[in-house]
């Protein structure tokens, strides 16, 4: 092979270890939420990129069987050709012959491991890393059909790999990780917030996230601090207790001071129109059962419940099944997005 042919061949091999590189980076670091959207739209690349990421292990094994493979092409093409073109020139210094291939041979391997680590290894690792989900689309194609051609040494060597893991006690992962856990969301907000990228003056992102960690208890009113009327109250009781509390719903207890359910003011509307009397205590039917929920519940859970089952209250019971708090639906949406005025309250 001439000099120029190995300095032709290094530039090849550079080329496909920064290849092997960037898409080793590239399949870790890409997000699922980013290429899912574009693979339901149609798009082929993402399809690829999307069975590349479900087979991280197989093309992490298909990266590294090439990036070892170009290593050693490259010291073993290019050093010869480099230290012959070197050999020359040295030798007019006067130096004597094996001089002359010491310091050529050192000039040769200080270029090549300088170009490798610059262009074949750092370059594409941070190309990957700036733009993860472009360089997932871009390479995962080319990595599969690799992938593909050299199959039965690649699951070989995977199989291997899988299984020396394993006599660490930890199971391997096929599917690189494509979520954030919750504290991890919490601290994104947070450096977000810090350095000024994510206005959240209300705090309602930061508000999510908390929300999510919290239980019924947490949010829930016990029994103690409610405003109660009893089963036998009338429309005409409940009317006055709007006008003194201002509130739009009150909690029907019964003689032991259990909560039975719920009424809304729009119940007391609805009697005056079927001519119920207003002296008479309101029909059972005008009272609405309420969700039972424990009080270790999610919070998101609880609202879960409270929605399918089309309820503002729910009871909140502790593990011997006593009812011990009620929590409102309005309480819950506020610690989303903040205080909630209710329609008939009265202003102070």
């Amino acid at each position: 092979m001439s000099d120029w042919a190995g300095i032709a061949w290094l530039v090849v091999l550079l080329l496909a270890n920064a290849f092997f590189v960037g898409a080793e980076f590239a399949v870790i670091s890409a997000r699922r939420s980013q290429i899912e959207p574009r693979a339901e739209r149609g798009s082929r690349a993402a399809k690829v990129a999307l069975y590349a990421m479900e087979h991280a292990t197989l093309m992490l094994a298909t990266c590294q069987l090439g990036i070892t493979i170009c290593s050693l092409l490259i010291l073993n093409v290019s050093e010869p050709a480099i230290h012959h073109l070197l050999a020359a020139p040295l030798g007019l210094t006067g130096l004597n012959e094996a001089m002359v291939d010491v310091i050529a041979f050192v000039i040769a391997l200080l270029l090549v491991s300088y170009l490798h680590v610059v262009i074949g290894e750092m370059v594409p690792k941070n190309l990957a890393f700036s733009l993860p989900d472009r360089a997932v689309l871009f390479l995962a194609t080319p990595l599969v059909w690799v992938s593909k051609a050299f199959y039965p040494i690649i699951v070989a060597l995977n199989w291997t790999a899988n299984h020396a893991v394993r006599l660490f006690r930890v199971e391997p992962k096929d599917e690189a990780a494509s979520t954030f856990t919750l504290e991890e969301v919490a601290t994104i907000v947070s450096q977000s917030r810090r350095e000024g990228v994510l206005d959240d003056a209300a705090g309602t992102v930061a508000a999510v996230v908390e929300f999510t960690d919290k239980k019924a208890r947490d949010v829930a009113v016990p029994l103690g601090e409610l405003v109660t009327l009893p089963e036998t109250t009338t429309p005409s009781q409940i009317e006055r207790a709007v006008a003194k509390h201002g509130y739009s719903r009150y909690v029907i207890v019964d003689a032991a001071g259990s909560p039975i359910g719920y009424v809304h003011l729009k119940d007391v509307l609805r009697a005056a129109e079927n001519g119920d009397g207003q002296s008479r205590p309101i029909a059972a039917k005008r009272i609405h059962h309420m969700v039972p929920v424990m009080e270790t519940t999610d919070l998101e859970d609880a609202l879960a419940l409270m929605r399918r089952a089309g309820r503002h209250l729910a009871q909140v019971r502790d593990e011997a099944g006593e009812t011990t708090a009620v929590l409102f639906l309005e309480d819950i949406i506020e610690e989303l997005i903040g205080e909630v005025q209710d329609a008939t309250a009265r202003r102070r």
